[in-house]
């Protein structure tokens, strides 16, 4: 995972993008800080529960399930990772992966499909996940414009409805959210492991990016949270798009956060408050403890929510 002293030097270089007036191209964008950051990283691996694993340091969360059926890989990390996370695949087991889901397009989620289907992954997604992949689409805060990925790397299955899937003895359920982080998130749930992973509908200990671009929003955030609260049960493993795994009463901790600051943010816009007054106002301050301090800042969350009210 990258640490939490790297998510800060993030945090930096995500803001001055997003909030100056300085082209990308002569920053050090945040799009190449978080590459830079996956190269270096090693792989760490947390088994869970059922045969369900937690891999972080490519950028976004991963999870694989091993079984005598092959692998079944959630999200797949930033490809420059590839040997890395293939080592780490075959620390799990040496089974072939055999099914790849993306719970949405952003790159860091997404990037390694490419090699993960010649390893011979089918890859499965939401309908608009697929066809963001297939599209240009410049990411401001980012820094970084987003072009078609190759074909080998485009969803083979779409989801457009929820999906059971029967394999290796266990139950993958696929939902799709209403549009949230992007128009395009799926969560995947292992049904006998009782694992749900949110994709980036879930930040834990982070406030999140949220993608207007490609049709995500703070009032679809916060009811993708509420939704997230609906489907753990009080044992359920859940793990974040980034941040440690949890449970139940981290997603309604969250929760609480979102509506919170949507809230304060929604009042100061209504008083005629510009985006700069509003970020002076500090409307998140009660929370910035500790979701503040890592690669989405205050300000920068301030201004995605102040987006959306």
């Amino acid at each position: 995972m990258i640490n939490r002293l790297l998510w800060t030097a993030l945090a930096s270089a995500v803001a001055s993008t997003a909030l100056s007036n300085t082209p990308a191209a002569a920053q050090d964008t945040p799009y190449a800080t978080i590459n830079a950051a996956a190269e270096s990283s090693e792989i760490t691996v947390q088994p869970l529960r059922g045969g369900v694993s937690l891999l972080q340091g490519s950028g976004g969360n991963m999870a694989a399930f091993a079984s005598a059926d092959g692998m079944y890989l959630v999200d797949d990390g930033i490809a420059l990772s590839q040997s890395k996370i293939e080592a780490a695949l075959k620390g799990i087991s040496r089974a072939p992966i055999k099914f790849a889901v993306n719970t949405h397009w952003h790159w860091d989620h997404a990037d390694g499909n490419g090699w993960v289907h010649r390893d011979g992954a089918v890859l499965i997604a939401h309908a608009n996940t697929a066809k963001h992949l297939t599209q240009t689409i410049r990411v401001e805060e980012w820094g970084h414009t987003f072009t078609p990925v190759p074909k080998e790397g485009q969803i083979a299955q779409l989801v457009r409805a929820e999906r059971s899937m029967s394999f290796g003895g266990e139950t993958i359920r696929l939902r799709p959210y209403m549009p949230s982080h992007t128009d395009g998130d799926l969560s995947a749930y292992f049904v006998k492991a009782d694992v749900l992973l949110t994709g980036d509908t879930w930040w834990n200990g982070l406030y999140p990016f949220i993608d207007y671009v490609a049709g995500g929003s703070i009032d679809g955030m916060i009811k993708a949270a509420n939704t997230n609260v609906e489907m753990a049960g009080p044992g359920t493993i859940v793990i974040p798009g980034h941040g440690p795994a949890g449970g139940l009463a981290d997603l309604t901790e969250y929760r609480d956060m979102l509506v919170a600051i949507r809230t304060n943010v929604a009042a100061l816009k209504k008083q005629g408050k510009t985006l700069e007054e509003t970020i002076a106002a500090k409307p998140t301050a009660e929370f910035d403890a500790k979701w503040g301090q890592a690669i989405i800042s205050p300000a920068l969350f301030t201004t995605l929510v102040y987006r959306g009210v």
